[in-house]
């Protein structure tokens, strides 16, 4: 009786042991369990954080573009005001130059006026008059009639020619034109310095039937712009060659082919009134050009 009970007692022992290695295996299980949903919600975190982080990271890169951009617009903006203030300068310093220009003009025509002309009396020698012969018309009857009369009348005409009657003076008009002025010659000024100076831009060349066609495009500096001067120069060596000389609206000028030897470089060349140039960038072709 006594051996059933304690087998009953060590069986119930070892289903209570039994259970509670179940439990703390299911324990376990849902430890480990949880874990890992914990480590999946820190990585899902983690991803969500760094996605943040690349987000502001580029919200950041585009406001830094922006203001540099807006940096660089407000630069030019600037620049482009102090170029026309420049320009404006020029053109009123010029405007001040050729002001004085006009006026030494104007007192200039003032003073070559037409000459005065000064009327003067100068008394001339008085001249003598013949007094009128007397007894002309009866010496012609005298001599018709006789010779002693003809000697009477010759008598008379002696004697009436010694009698002469004085002329007053009579004045006379002499005009003398004496000029007020001369007129002198002013010295002429010369030519105002241009501030700004530029080359051509986009200097390029465009083959054609007979050769090339070279095209630039004007500078932005036109202000005391004359011309363009087209140079060549054979092989990289020696002196430039001016094969044309351009007005300032002209931006194309054709060159002939004249052979395949060598090779020709090519230079344009902006000219101010004052004298001052500046040339675009040179580049060389294949062959002999002129």
């Amino acid at each position: 009786m006594r051996t059933a009970i304690q087998g009953v007692t060590v069986a119930v022992k070892k289903k209570s042991t039994a259970k509670k290695v179940a439990k703390k295996a299911a324990a376990k299980r849902v430890i480990k369990k949880t874990a890992k949903k914990t480590v999946a919600k820190k990585r899902v975190a983690k991803k969500a954080a760094a996605k943040r982080v690349v987000k502001k990271t580029a919200k950041k890169t585009v406001a830094k573009k922006r203001v540099a951009k807006k940096a660089v617009a407000k630069k030019r903006v600037a620049k482009k005001a102090a170029a026309k203030r420049v320009v404006k300068k020029t053109a009123k310093k010029r405007v001040a130059k050729k002001a004085p220009a006009k006026r030494v003009a104007k007192k200039s025509a003032v003073r070559v006026a037409a000459p005065r002309v000064a009327v003067t009396t100068t008394p001339t020698a008085p001249k003598p008059v013949a007094a009128p012969k007397q007894g002309t018309s009866g010496r012609v009857i005298f001599l018709v009639v006789a010779g002693i009369v003809i000697l009477a009348a010759i008598v008379m005409s002696q004697s009436g020619s010694k009698s002469d009657d004085g002329a007053t003076p009579t004045p006379s008009m002499s005009q003398s034109a004496e000029p007020t002025e001369s007129a002198t010659a002013e010295p002429t000024e010369p030519a105002a310095q241009v501030a700004a100076v530029e080359a051509p831009s986009k200097f390029v060349a465009l083959t054609s039937a007979d050769g090339l066609k070279l095209r630039w495009i004007a500078p932005m500096a036109t202000d005391g712009l004359t011309g363009y001067n087209v140079e060549v120069r054979a092989n990289g060596a020696g002196d430039w060659m001016v094969i044309a000389t351009v007005p300032a609206d002209q931006l194309t000028q054709n060159v002939t082919k004249s052979g395949d030897m060598g090779w020709t470089q090519f230079r344009v060349t902006s000219v101010y009134s004052d004298g001052q140039s500046a040339s675009a960038t040179v580049f060389g072709i294949p062959g002999e050009f002129k």
